[in-house]
């Protein structure tokens, strides 16, 4: 909900005059009291699920995430709960190592328990996807995250689960949305505090159990690991947990199947709430992983894996044709998992006639490609990995399709049924599985990739985005969405643009989402959309060439002109 002049203020003050409200919050909105344009920014609006739930720089304000946003909102969540009438309700809660994370994971359990719900609540940080898993395997109605991905650190965020491990859909989340908005005072806020809520046994720590489980699950879905074991003592992996939460779990993964030659990046092992060794906590990034690679370098390392602060999103690094170490992309590292585990079952028979591979609308078609191949079905959704979840608790529902892997360009991936989120733990298994068994036959993944260029095209894709902060920030954002809505390009650089798709409109069955993608006459592609949990917006690109050179030269050809209509729109 926006607020605007008057009623900006007045926001202010109500939150200034509330009894509901601690000393030191108001301490913290006095210190800006001359500042309108920070007040503005910190109460314009409320903070609105995205594709990654509620996520804002941490402060105070309706715009901020803090104490009273999560209770809020963990009040709206447990109204929505309390609405199913279902008699006896519960719900888990995991928390990665951002500033106020375990705070933040505290006041929603004791606003569970205040209504009537009972809290599952890890003891430290977890991965999210084990919270996907946690809430499945507890059977239990809902989940929370709290967590801001790989944000910088002066975020964090609340996301929301179903029943089904997976985060809440739009028809879903405009529910919980409504209940928040019916919360008009913090006074409406029910809590118990948490002796209460533990002696009543509606806050109930959880741990080691449910790690033994979660990490069963994930291994489970090895495809080598007699080979691993076979190999391990000549294979080497450095890893790094970017300061979050992956740090055990990944590592207790690689050693469920063998893997025994696991170094650990030591400056970025321990839990690290202001990242303080790296720009951005982002495996996407190459600056995330200098230190890695640097401890790479000494041994000699086949391959190097990084996971976010929550570890959802993993990055892989492995040896060009020179030996010099390669930043895969997400598309990359995708392509290589399809190959590898499509290839493996069809090796053995285990391919199912119904199997599906899903990706995103922004992912690159090479995964597609690949997986056709094999014989399997591609199906498309919108940005988010909650649609790719939603997608598998349909299949699981009717049977209609076996889900074999799913994936996005932004390095989420996940393969197996025990989950309903992008999983780095699963992914670093996979890709280190991957390395492992090429590397039985003479190849590093760099050469499988190129393999695959030359079997299926050569795909390249890109992503620019552009950080526009602040309410200015958000109407320029709707303004260039406006422009390229209302007068969409016949032709780029010689091309005709073929098709003109806008997601706001509802396609193919799929939700409504901001988004405008458009082809030319050659298959590339590029694509809008307003981040859902950032202040920016990204455009996508993709191309298929014939060779590696004719690829590039097309790319930066249509990101040079697509970018500069963006850039130069006011």
């Amino acid at each position: 909900m926006m607020n605007t002049g008057k009623h900006v203020q007045e926001q202010y003050e109500l939150w200034l005059k509330d009894p509901a409200i601690d000393e030191s919050t108001k301490e913290e909105l006095r210190q800006i009291a001359g500042d309108a344009k920070e007040i503005e920014d910190r109460f314009y609006r409320d903070l609105e699920f995205g594709t990654g739930g509620l996520r804002g720089v941490i402060g105070a304000g309706t715009n901020r995430i803090n104490a009273y946003t999560v209770a809020r909102a963990t009040q709206g969540l447990a109204q929505f709960m309390l609405a199913s009438g279902k008699g006896s309700l519960s719900a888990v809660i995991a928390y990665d190592s951002r500033n106020q994370s375990p705070e933040f994971a505290l006041e929603a359990a004791k606003v569970l328990a205040g209504n009537g719900i009972k809290a599952y609540v890890f003891e430290s940080l977890r991965p999210t996807p084990e919270l996907s898993f946690a809430v499945r395997y507890l059977k239990a109605d809902a989940g929370i995250v709290i967590t801001a991905s790989h944000n910088p650190p002066e975020y964090n965020g609340y996301k929301v689960y179903g029943n089904d491990g997976g985060q809440l859909v739009p028809e879903q989340a405009e529910q919980v949305i409504a209940e928040i908005r019916g919360v008009q005072s913090f006074a409406d806020v029910k809590r118990k505090s948490r002796a209460e809520a533990e002696n009543a046994g509606s806050l109930q720590w959880i741990g080691e159990a449910v790690d033994a489980e979660y990490i069963r699950a994930v291994t489970a879905i090895s495809r080598n690991p007699e080979l691993v074991k076979q190999t391990s003592d000549n294979f080497r992996i450095v890893f790094t947990p970017l300061h979050g939460a992956g740090n055990l779990s990944v590592r207790a993964a690689l050693a469920g199947i063998g893997f025994d030659q696991v170094q650990v990046v030591a400056e970025q092992e321990q839990p690290d709430a202001n990242f303080s060794t790296v720009k951005s906590p982002n495996p996407e990034e190459r600056e995330a992983f200098a230190l890695a690679i640097n401890e790479a370098k000494k041994t000699d390392a086949d391959i190097i894996i990084g996971t976010d602060p929550d570890c959802d999103r993993m990055g892989a690094v492995v040896k060009d044709a020179n030996g010099e170490y390669f930043v895969l992309t997400g598309n990359q590292s995708g392509a290589i998992m399809v190959d590898y585990l499509l290839s493996s079952r069809k090796e053995r028979g285990e391919l199912p006639a119904n199997g599906v591979v899903i990706k995103t609308i922004v992912t690159s078609e090479m995964g597609a490609a690949i997986a056709e191949h094999y014989g399997a079905k591609v199906m498309n959704t919108l940005t988010g990995f909650k649609y790719i979840g939603e997608k598998m608790t349909q299949f699981e529902r009717t049977g209609e399709a076996e889900f074999l892997f799913g994936y996005e360009e932004s390095y989420g991936y996940l393969a197996g049924n025990y989950a309903r989120d992008k999983d780095a733990v699963i992914a670093s298994m996979l890709i280190c599985e991957a390395a492992a068994y090429y590397k039985s036959q003479g190849k590093t993944l760099y050469d499988v990739l190129q393999e695959l260029y030359a079997r299926h095209g050569y795909f390249l894709e890109k992503l620019e985005s552009r950080t526009l902060k602040g309410k200015d920030g958000v109407e320029k954002i709707q303004s260039i969405m406006s422009d390229w809505r209302g007068a969409p390009p016949e032709e780029l650089n010689g091309l005709r643009v073929v098709k003109v798709e806008d997601f706001s409109q509802g396609l193919y069955e799929l939700p409504s989402e901001n988004v405008l993608k458009y082809t030319l006459e050659d298959d590339s592609w590029f694509c809008l959309r307003p981040s859902g949990t950032e202040p920016k917006i990204k455009v996508y690109f993709a191309v298929r060439g014939t060779s590696a050179q004719a690829a590039s030269e097309a790319i930066e050809q249509l990101v040079q002109t697509v970018m500069s209509r963006v850039d130069n729109h006011n």
